[in-house]
């Protein structure tokens, strides 16, 4: 339970149709079984105790009692388990027979949860249950709270909150109440069904940001009609963390972060839900290993073919943000600066585009070098051969005789490379930018990156300003791949660039060259960007803390970089995270693209003097 991870697993444990004997045996092997893992939350098929397929039998009081027997004796067998057993079982109530969930804990049946919608045949057997129905009824020697709604509250972890669900037809119905979602089902198996049901369960837990633990009835179960699968799955906001196919092993398992849900269904202003009744648990915290696959590129999708329609769809709402800005103020070109880096590479290739949708000349497109101090042959070249197999206007201003005026008239001396030295380059470019512009009716399109904004890595009124961003709502690592997906997708020559492009170094070029080669590498002096922008994914959009994000990134990064590395540059990320808003508080527009800005108008919103103390001592404790 550490940093808010709960262990969960759905299973679907050997059984035997009508042997609630046989049946209990099973569930509390799988129950120990799952014990020994650190399962915090198991979850067991719809009418596990009994099997689904009993028929008419359910209308049998030696069934009906066999099953009750079983339930007691499964609850007391896992008393020394500190774990929440959701279990399906038909309970009597009041001369009623109803299809439940019921959930234990250290010995006791904390609820039983009946089901509201039955499906086929089931109301030969059972008795649907109202939805405002609300009762204790008598289960061995205790009265149990019997109701449609029971969120089930843990009270060492109050963002652990537990609702049920029974049932295929309960799937699309209104936003769960809790943050974890036990879903019990016996859903037959027909061709194409484990794909939508695989789509159900991740969009409802992306729809109401919670996790969604799903198990249905498989093995054991008749087959007189129908085949089940036992189809186990567990998400988590729309990811599929976990999945057993159906037919297979029955069980998936992995850690679902009730924190991070919290922080989103917050984030989101999800309605508040007041549930009828709300049963209290107290749970001993507990570290287990983590499992679950964390992310190095969590802005991705991983699945190669979705991640492909993906990069597709972020540059259409790049391009098409920078189509409606241009054509808004009528402008009669577009004015980017070129470096040969991968920033202006990746703004050039959105202009390009924009221009394509337009139906305009790309020859249109006015894109600038501007080499000064710094500039190597090699990217100076690239710039100019990127420019050719586009198609755009290219244009060549050298600023070294412009700066060094600068620098005397302030009474700098050239050889003091400080930053006034670096940051004169980075003014006169935008000046130059600018005053261009201007002159021959066009907007400047910007070029700096989302993780360039969050270390504050750009001069103030430099390359920090533009008249339109492009590039603003995309982290480093997203433009390296949004580049070679240009390359994949564009012709030979073009590849031929974009790839020398993404094999050079990524540098400002504000220190002189040596021996022509670049003097001046980014990462070296702030960190690897996929480190910086791991950070700024789980701060910005998961809330995580820092202790957290230290632990995450050590688990996704193990084995290429070591936990000191780690520590040393997250301190450098939250540092210039904080002293650094200043600079994103008056940024140019530009389009959001991955549901996180750090705009001021819509996006991220901060005062410029926070202090990060805070945030800092959380690893001083490490």
């Amino acid at each position: 339970m550490e940093y808010g991870f709960i262990k969960v697993k759905a299973v679907c444990p050997d059984i035997r149709v009508g042997d609630c004997r046989y049946n209990a045996e099973s569930i509390i092997a799988a129950a120990r079984t799952a014990g020994a893992e650190g399962v915090r939350l198991l979850v067991l098929p719809e009418l596990a105790v009994t099997g689904y397929t009993c028929g008419d039998l359910f209308l049998q009081r030696t069934l009906v009692r066999g099953a009750e027997e079983a339930l007691l004796r499964i609850a007391a067998e896992c008393a020394e388990l500190d774990m929440l057993i959701a279990v399906g079982a038909p309970i009597n109530a009041y001369g009623r027979l109803y299809n439940c969930a019921a959930v234990l804990h250290k010995g006791r049946v904390l609820g039983v949860v009946p089901k509201t919608q039955l499906s086929g045949r089931e109301a030969r057997w059972f008795t649907p249950a109202n939805k405002k129905y609300h009762d204790e009824i008598p289960l061995g020697s205790e009265r149990v709270t019997f109701d449609t709604e029971i969120e089930f509250t843990c009270s060492t972890m109050p963002e652990l909150t537990l609702g049920v669900r029974i049932g295929a037809a309960d799937m699309p119905s209104a936003l769960p109440p809790a943050a974890v979602v036990a879903h019990l089902a016996a859903e037959i198996e027909t061709a194409g069904a484990a794909d939508s049901r695989r789509m159900l369960v991740a969009a409802q837990s992306r729809r109401a940001s919670c996790g969604y633990v799903y198990s249905s009835a498989g093995c054991g179960e008749s087959t007189a009609d129908a085949v089940f699968g036992g189809h186990q799955l567990v998400a988590e906001n729309g990811e599929i963390l976990a999945e057993s196919a159906p037919f297979d092993a029955g069980q998936a398992a992995s850690e679902i972060d009730v924190f991070a849900l919290a922080y989103e269904r917050h984030r989101r202003e999800l309605p508040a839900h007041q549930p009828r009744f709300s049963f209290s648990f107290g749970m001993e915290p507990r570290t287990a290993p983590l499992t679950r696959r964390i992310c190095t590129e969590p802005f991705l999708p991983q699945q190669p073919q979705e991640r492909e329609r993906e990069l597709e769809r972020i540059l259409t709402i790049q391009a098409t943000g920078l189509r409606r800005r241009l054509e808004h103020t009528r402008s009669r070109t577009a004015v980017i600066g070129v470096s040969g880096g991968l920033d202006s590479t990746l703004a050039l290739l959105v202009t390009a585009k924009a221009f394509d949708m337009m139906g305009r000349s790309r020859a249109e497109i006015c894109a600038v070098s501007m080499p000064c101090f710094g500039t190597t042959q090699r990217t100076k070249s690239n710039a100019q051969r990127l420019c050719e197999e586009l198609g755009v206007s290219f244009r060549e201003i050298d600023i070294t005789a412009a700066v060094r005026q600068h620098l005397k008239d302030i009474g700098h001396a050239e050889g003091e490379l400080n930053a006034a030295y670096e940051n004169a380059q980075a003014r006169e470019r935008t000046q130059v930018l600018m005053d261009l512009a201007n002159d021959i009716g066009g907007l400047v399109v910007g070029t700096g990156d989302l993780s360039e904004l969050a270390l504050g890595w750009a001069t103030y009124n430099g390359d920090h300003m533009s008249m339109y961003s492009v590039n603003g709502g995309v982290p480093k690592t997203l433009v390296r791949r949004l580049t070679e997906y240009c390359a994949r997708t564009g012709g030979e020559a073009l590849r031929a660039v974009l790839t020398d492009v993404l094999d050079t170094p990524v540098s400002p070029e504000l220190l002189p060259a040596q021996d022509g080669n670049i003097a001046q590498k980014t990462e070296d002096l702030v960190g690897p960007y996929e480190l910086h922008d791991f950070f700024i994914y789980h701060m910005l959009v998961r809330g995580t803390s820092p202790r957290k994000i230290y632990y995450l990134a050590c688990a996704a990064f193990a084995g290429r970089y070591p936990a000191e590395t780690v520590l040393k540059w997250l301190r450098v990320f939250l540092r210039r995270f904080f002293s650094q808003q200043f600079k994103r508080s008056c940024l140019p527009d530009g389009p959001q693209v991955l549901g996180v800005s750090l705009s001021p108008r819509g996006g991220w919103q901060m005062g410029s003097d926070l202090s990060s103390e805070l945030w800092l001592a959380e690893l001083e404790e490490l």
